[in-house]
């Protein structure tokens, strides 16, 4: 999804340039970072996601090991 959201905003930042419209390139630049921003995101939520599944492992493997 980030990854749209980048390249909508440089195609506005283009048109903006194009078109001479200070605005629109503004709001170009303003949608790519939020892109940018929404990838990482991303990559944290699945970091996250990695890290749990690794915890839930170890604790089932502990309570194997318990048996």
């Amino acid at each position: 999804m980030g990854a749209i959201e980048e390249a909508k905003g440089k195609l506005k930042q283009a048109v903006g340039d194009l078109t001479d419209d200070a605005d629109l390139h503004e709001e170009g630049t303003a949608q790519e970072a939020k892109g940018q921003h929404e990838e990482a995101e991303d990559a944290a939520r699945a970091e996250a996601r990695a890290h749990a599944e690794k915890a839930d492992q170890y604790e089932q493997d502990e309570r194997a090991a318990q048996q």
